[in-house]
């Protein structure tokens, strides 16, 4: 008798009635593979992982009442009217009639995505909550070529790049931005909108190169789902600060390239002040009153969307710029090249990493190690936490200097703490009373009792008359060496029993979870290790480097 057998007319229980395998869910449906992959795209449907698989190991399954949901979704009936469509221009083409094929050509299906997002995302909250992927999706195909083999459409491109755009107008002129840190990745940038932290990622503005083992199909897929989302998220947004959305552009600033700035002035006076908390000010002021130029080797749009966002004003080199270089009132030029060779007396050139350390830090920097020509400081990430890590970089220490005397604050001396300040005894209680100090004593005075004891029984014998020969008083001392170490091995071995008992006493869940979080911790000791060999041997290099010149 095979494994699951079912006699027949006997219903189908358990593993059997709540999952299906994709073959057998496509059958159901009557519908391609692609189209029940876009249908499961849109709809959030994911293959299940059932304790007992039905039909063995090599299928994918899924919940019945997922595929019962599918099969009444009016999207399948666009899709099955789209292949309908399909196959009667094909037939028409194939017959060679144009009248027909004009005819049939005016009749395409078309659907829309708005009732699948109303129901994955039923308050404008979940829809902020699940952008970052889109965010990043969006930005990423608005720097990609079109290419018409893998389907990628210019005005797809065209259409992502518009609703990237609008979206860091928004968070510039909001002044919505709290991160920013560049990587080989691209740059990762995080704002807080609505009360919700949004991190997304955008790749430099560089060439990209297209891999072949990308199924693009899917990602298409993904991208129709988030231009739509985001394009009700850009709506909401502009509608909320008394917008007209989609936005009407300079059309000469969009001839010369100049979105960005088109779209900042179009956002200008529209942000509320009145509503900005403590943070939202705190970015506002940063660059207030800071006049940037860009020369034309830096990133424009990232340098400009960062710049407006915490209140700095940005002109460039070429078409629709608002001010020429020769503009007295700029502060800063941000240049990426070995040299200068130009230069104007009132301005401090500085690299495009001085402005992303400023806006992480909070404060702005001294510019003389970020000077051109100059060796730059390590790009610290804001999204890393140093205490939580165990190690502090070296040039982490120096920001959180200069962070507290721009706060006016006095900084405890290093291996000290805050409180110590507030009151210095107890750093001299504490340095008295210490764990290993009190250990000491104690070990003391337990010798010390030991010989005491010894003394009192070589005194009782002596009264009694009977001597003690050098010997014993060797062994005695051999044994009160002994007792101490086997004290030692006990302590060791009881502390060791203590918790190999706790982890008896443990469930298998819990010690599975308690020897992951040894194993995490072991793995962070040793990058911390990694980290501070490397700096030391940074360190005994520049020394030698220095002694030999």
């Amino acid at each position: 008798m095979p494994k699951h057998y079912r006699p027949p007319g006997k219903k189908k229980e358990g593993n059997a009635a709540r999952y299906i395998t994709r073959s057998q869910a496509v059958k159901d449906l009557q519908v391609s593979l692609s189209v029940f992959r876009k249908l499961c795209i849109f709809k959030k449907v994911f293959p299940r992982d059932p304790k007992k698989k039905v039909k063995g190991n090599n299928h994918t399954y899924y919940h019945m009442k997922d595929i019962l949901g599918l099969k009444h979704e009016p999207l399948l009936v666009k899709f099955r009217e789209a292949r309908t469509y399909e196959k009667k221009k094909k037939k028409a083409m194939s017959k060679k009639n144009k009248d027909l094929v004009e005819r049939v050509s005016t009749r395409k299906p078309s659907y829309t995505l708005d009732r699948p997002i109303l129901e994955r995302y039923p308050t404008f909250i979940d829809a902020l909550r699940d952008l970052d992927d889109g965010l990043t999706m969006v930005h990423l195909f608005a720097a990609l070529p079109a290419i018409e083999r893998e389907n990628i459409q210019v005005e797809r491109i065209h259409k992502c790049r518009g609703l990237s755009l609008e979206w860091q107008a928004y968070v510039s002129r909001t002044h919505k931005l709290r991160k920013a840190f560049i990587s080989v990745k691209g740059i990762y940038y995080q704002a807080e909108v609505e009360g919700q932290k949004i991190t997304w990622l955008t790749p430099h503005a560089l060439q990209q190169v297209m891999p072949q083992d990308v199924d693009y199909k899917i990602m298409l897929t993904f991208l129709e789902l988030y231009e739509n989302l985001l394009g009700f998220v850009n709506f909401k947004l502009y509608n909320s600060i008394n917008l007209k959305y989609p936005p009407i552009l300079d059309p000469r600033l969009k001839a010369s390239a100049s979105d960005l700035y088109a779209l900042t002035r179009y956002v200008e006076n529209a942000a509320n002040e009145n509503e900005d908390d403590e943070e939202t000010r705190a970015c506002k002021t940063l660059f207030k009153d800071m006049t940037f130029f860009l020369s034309r080797e830096v990133p424009r749009e990232s340098l400009l969307f960062v710049i407006t966002a915490f209140g700095g004003v940005v002109s460039w080199e070429g078409d629709g710029a608002p001010f020429e270089e020769s503009n007295q009132s700029i502060n800063y030029q941000i240049v990426d090249r070995p040299t200068q060779s130009h230069r104007f007396i009132c301005r401090d050139y500085i690299q495009p990493q001085w402005v992303f350390d400023c806006i992480n830090a909070r404060i702005i920097l001294p510019t003389q190690d970020y000077i051109v020509g100059k060796v730059l400081p390590p790009h610290l990430s804001p999204f890393v936490d140093n205490e939580a890590e165990g190690y502090v970089p070296e040039y982490a220490e120096t920001i959180k200097r200069h962070q507290a005397a721009a706060r006016k604050e006095i900084l405890p001396m290093p291996g000290g703490e805050q409180d110590d300040l507030d009151n210095a005894q107890n750093l001299l209680a504490e340095g008295i009373i210490d764990r290993t100090k009190a250990k000491e004593a104690a070990e003391r005075k337990r010798k010390m009792a030991m010989l005491q004891e010894e003394y009192h029984q070589e005194l009782k014998k002596e009264l009694e008359g009977t001597p003690t020969t050098p010997k014993e008083s060797k062994k005695k001392k051999k044994n009160v060496d002994d007792e101490e170490t086997e004290d030692d091995d006990q302590n060791l071995q009881q502390f060791a029993d203590d918790n190999d008992m706790s982890k008896v006493a443990m469930s298998r869940k819990k010690r599975r979870l308690y020897e992951a979080m040894k194993i995490s911790q072991e793995r962070k000791k040793a990058s911390v290790d990694t980290l501070k060999t490397r700096k030391k041997n940074i360190q005994n290099s520049k020394k030698t480097s220095s002694e030999r010149s």
